[in-house]
């Protein structure tokens, strides 16, 4: 059992960093660019661009304030529900703990922009013709998967009480 569980934190470890990293990497490759071209805005194909954008809110620029209590307070709570999280994927003892271990490695890239720039840098911006989704970054990808993958895992795998 205890061999187990140090193989299981092993390769957790492993996926936080390599997700943690990409994360770093693609954000400092970003801000590398914008600082030499001034700013940024990188057409890469018909529906994908490059542009970056400072997010003081959470999720998608949502809730987005100037005042620095609100910040502080909001940063604050992202960071016991970080903690919740990683509790929660650590003492799930099914695949379910890999979903919530993106969440957490994802929450963890924006919560050390948030401390370390005050502002979470997001760049990638989907769109269809003059229809333009949140623009979002790497570690929102995987927040979001992790989610989309535990609703899926919730509705379709769920074992019904008899």
């Amino acid at each position: 059992m205890l061999k187990n569980n140090f193989k299981r934190n092993i390769i957790f470890i492993f996926i936080f960093i390599l997700i943690f990293a990409f994360d770093r990497l693609s954000k400092l490759y970003i801000l590398n660019l914008a600082e030499i071209n001034d700013s940024l805005n990188l057409y890469v194909t018909s529906f994908l661009n490059f542009y970056l954008i400072w997010n003081k809110g959470i999720a998608f620029g949502l809730f987005s304030f100037d005042q620095n209590f609100v910040y502080n307070f909001i940063t604050s709570l992202i960071l016991v529900i970080t903690v919740i999280i990683l509790i929660i994927a650590i003492k799930s003892k099914d695949y379910k703990g890999y979903f919530f271990l993106s969440i957490f490695s994802g929450s963890v890239g924006n919560l050390y922009d948030r401390i370390y720039y005050s502002a979470v840098p997001d760049f990638i911006d989907f769109h269809l013709n003059d229809f333009h989704w949140f623009i979002f970054n790497v570690a929102d990808i995987f927040i979001s998967l992790g989610v989309i993958c535990l609703i899926f895992v919730e509705i379709f795998f769920k074992k019904e009480n008899k």
